[in-house]
């Protein structure tokens, strides 16, 4: 595939020369990696082989393969190692107020060193103006150029002549032409930009181009994505709000890009991507507190319309989201229809364990798939609107050496670590008070109640980093 030179905006020597300014000015900053500084000395020996870094698409008979479509590089070049996670923002003018820098600026300034080397964040600047183009590229390449070099961002654009019609489209839902042209495009654009990513990380995040986000938000999606290991999901979600913090394996991109543009004039992206997941067989949201994203602007994209809506499960600061390391859960409590033992170690939305009243002697236990540091415990029983169904009286207990046996597996020794008291109980400092690694933990009932018990949220956090996460 071929760069594409029609009604260029940036000449070639232009851009190279600015390139090589940028390419001197930071070379010595630390935030430049050394295996970084050799693929880029190596990408303007040879700026005559540009071709080389373009993605050459296929063209599949099925949803499998991506759109072969040429794609105008405006700012950087992707590294050929595959990143943890790929951001995408897809960027229009706007009739008032623009937060793209903004924005860009969050996803950097709350990431770490080390989160920043797990990123590649790709702007689609997806507007026809193409002068708004070039000023606005100008403008993120002269306040994030060592990441432009650092190959932590990129700028793209699709030129126009690869959109379909956007005249005389499905008036659905009774929506203004002018409305249902600007969501159908939107559709477009964001099926280009899902395309152009495909092969660039393992996970890929969908933010919106007005959003700020919450501290160190990489970690926190590292220990969500390590608990669900072994459990099939297709989307999950970081906020309630439109198509921000919407997280995708990176192998079900195309399909998506597909879907979008297949049904583009049919509803708004939001509503599309509902039903996508349900053809793929998730049925339900999978949808995490607190929200690491938050939308920040104050007027739409379309007309410049207000848009003051904000996520209030958004927490700034989410570096305190629990480890929770993979585990099996058993209960000799009867549960009440689906809330069962699994959704007290979940952080999604609204699940929780439900049980009827529990007797003396009754557990819940956790049985980890391997023996594992544990630095705090955290067990809060009972929800706002149901404060009686909590443990009144219980002991939290910490296990070793598990065995086989009838009941299924479980450790031959525990060490009680603490009780309940008004339903909770938060230790600290667990590896220090225990002389092993643990492989169960138990919650015991000490007292029988005539109130039903609820486990709302089981939280472990370990001492171990999230270091090497899995594809």
């Amino acid at each position: 595939m071929r760069c594409f030179r029609k009604r260029s905006m940036f000449p070639f020597l232009g851009f190279l020369i600015t390139f090589l300014l940028f390419f001197n000015l930071y070379m010595d900053d630390g935030y430049v990696l050394e295996a970084e500084k050799r693929q880029l000395g190596e990408t303007l020996m040879h700026p005559a082989n540009s071709e080389r870094y373009v993605h050459t698409f296929r063209d599949l008979s099925n949803f499998s393969g991506t759109i072969n479509l040429t794609y105008r590089y405006l700012a950087g070049i992707p590294l050929p190692r595959k990143k943890y996670l790929a951001i995408g923002l897809s960027s229009v003018k706007r009739k008032r107020g623009n937060y793209l820098l903004e924005t860009i600026k969050s996803i950097f300034d709350q990431s770490s060193y080390e989160e920043l080397k797990e990123i590649v964040v790709v702007v689609h600047l997806a507007d026809f103006d193409l002068v708004w183009c070039e000023n606005l590229v100008q403008e993120i390449t002269r306040k994030f150029a060592h990441h432009i070099i650092a190959g932590r961002l990129l700028v793209i654009h699709t030129p126009e002549e690869y959109y379909p019609s956007l005249d005389g489209l499905k008036r659905n839902y009774n929506d203004p032409e002018d409305r249902v042209r600007f969501r159908s495009k939107q559709n477009v654009d964001y099926a280009f930009l899902l395309n152009f990513c495909t092969n660039l990380s393992h996970f890929y995040m969908m933010l919106e181009d007005d959003v700020r986000c919450s501290r160190n938000f990489l970690t926190a999606l590292k220990k969500v994505i390590t608990s669900r290991e072994g459990s099939y999901w297709v989307m999950l979600e970081f906020s309630k709000l439109g198509y921000i913090g919407k997280l995708y394996h990176s192998k079900d991109l195309p399909r998506l890009a597909h879907f979008l543009l297949m049904f583009y004039q049919e509803m708004p992206c939001d509503w599309l991507l509902i039903h996508f997941r349900g053809l793929l067989a998730q049925k339900d949201v999978i949808r995490f507190k607190p929200s690491l994203f938050q939308h920040m602007g104050y007027y739409s994209s379309y007309k410049g319309a207000e848009n003051k809506l904000k996520d209030d499960d958004f927490e700034e600061d989410s570096i305190d989201i629990p480890d929770n390391p993979p585990a099996s859960l058993y209960t000799n409590i009867n549960v009440f229809e689906n809330y069962d033992a699994t959704k007290a170690y979940s952080s999604i939305v609204d699940e929780y364990f439900w049980g009827k009243p529990p007797c003396t002697g009754d557990f819940f236990v956790l049985i980890f798939n391997k023996s594992t540091k544990i630095s705090r415990i955290k067990i809060v029983t009972g929800t706002e609107d149901r404060q009686n169904d909590i443990l009144h009286h219980g002991a939290l207990e910490v296990g070793q050496r598990s065995v086989e046996t009838k009941q299924g597996r479980q450790c031959s020794s525990y060490i009680t670590l603490g009780e309940f008291k008004g339903g909770s109980i938060e230790v600290t400092n667990v590896d220090h008070k225990i002389g092993f690694d643990i492989e169960c933990v138990r919650i015991v009932i000490t007292a029988s109640q005539k109130e039903w018990l609820i486990i709302r949220t089981i939280s472990l956090w370990t001492t171990q980093p999230v270091g090497q996460f899995k594809k």
